[in-house]
């Protein structure tokens, strides 16, 4: 298990909101413990265009990255919050930094190349003052509700 700050917060992700309600190709979701200490984060990115056996819509990308969360962080687990869901395909980076008050932020950045979602992601961290121990946990690659064929 990791180590996390004492206290918790999560800031906006780099996606449009509209698409909250939209068919999604991928998901990112956190764990906390009971006093909602962050335990960890994981994702679900649809490895298969719109159609194909491994694409999931929102509901299915939500459900899979939540599940994720249950099976991996085992006991004290109190609550999963699914904090970005996107329904284009591109490319994801999910990081973590901390601001000066030790107030742990998590953010995730999409483009058209994984260096375009990075560079979203951490200029997000440092728009809303996590500019301490940033770090990036996740990159991948989903198709979305746009896609029919593999690039």
């Amino acid at each position: 298990m990791m180590s996390a700050p004492k206290t918790s917060l999560i800031v906006g992700c780099s996606l449009c909101f509209a698409s909250l309600f939209a068919d999604a190709g991928d998901a990112v979701a956190i764990g906390y413990n009971s006093e909602n200490v962050w335990m960890m984060v994981t994702y679900y990115s649809s490895s298969t265009p719109k159609g194909g056996r491994d694409y999931k819509d929102e509901a299915g990308a939500r459900e899979a990255a939540s599940l994720d969360v249950r099976r991996r962080a085992g006991e004290g687990l109190a609550k999963v919050d699914v904090i970005a869901v996107s329904d284009l395909t591109g490319y994801a980076a999910v990081v973590r930094g901390e601001t000066q008050s030790g107030k742990d932020v998590t953010t995730v950045g999409y483009g058209k190349s994984q260096a375009d979602a990075e560079k979203k992601a951490l200029s997000d961290l440092n728009r809303d003052g996590a500019t301490a121990k940033q770090k990036i946990v996740y990159r991948y690659f989903s198709y979305g509700a746009d896609s029919t064929t593999r690039p």
